[in-house]
């Protein structure tokens, strides 16, 4: 799997690196405080939840691994997920927000960073979703670690 693109340039030095992403983050979070189809699932802002949501995406981008190292890893992401019976409508405002936000944000335009943020949110949003409607181990996705994401958005992660 190629995480560098055409300049040998990570995902995460092309989005702007970490002060880009936790920008993103900070909008687009906030955004789903606000909303009244997320704002359930979100509930009151919760300290640290923006740094956390930015280490995981700075990690999959090809950034620091701060997220597994210091904040839990995946199978945190994966218990923080459980019992909240995300429904598609919820994961497709998750999804239309996310890339609202990009856009708020000042994030690349260019389309394979746009594909490739596109599809980083699709997947996640669908796994975070099973996961979340899963009443046995053996329902929740399989994914165990965060996925390192690529320039590729048809290559699986």
């Amino acid at each position: 799997m190629n995480s560098k693109g055409k300049n040998n340039q990570t995902i995460y030095d092309h989005a702007g690196g970490w002060d880009a992403l936790y920008k993103h983050t900070y909008i687009f979070y906030h955004a789903c405080l606000a909303d009244p189809i997320l704002q359930p699932l979100f509930g009151h802002e919760q300290p640290g939840h923006v740094e956390k949501f930015t280490a995981f995406t700075a990690e999959t981008f090809g950034g620091p691994d701060k997220f597994t190292k210091e904040m839990g890893g995946f199978m945190h992401l994966i218990d923080a997920h459980r019992g909240f019976n995300i429904t598609e409508e919820q994961r497709q405002r998750f999804v239309d927000l996310y890339m609202e936000a990009a856009d708020k944000a000042g994030l690349p335009t260019d389309k394979p960073f746009r594909d490739a943020l596109k599809s980083h949110v699709d997947f996640g949003s669908h796994v975070a979703k099973q996961n979340s409607n899963a009443t046995s181990e053996s329902e929740l996705h399989p994914l165990r670690e965060v996925p390192k994401w690529n320039w590729n958005p048809n290559e699986e992660h």
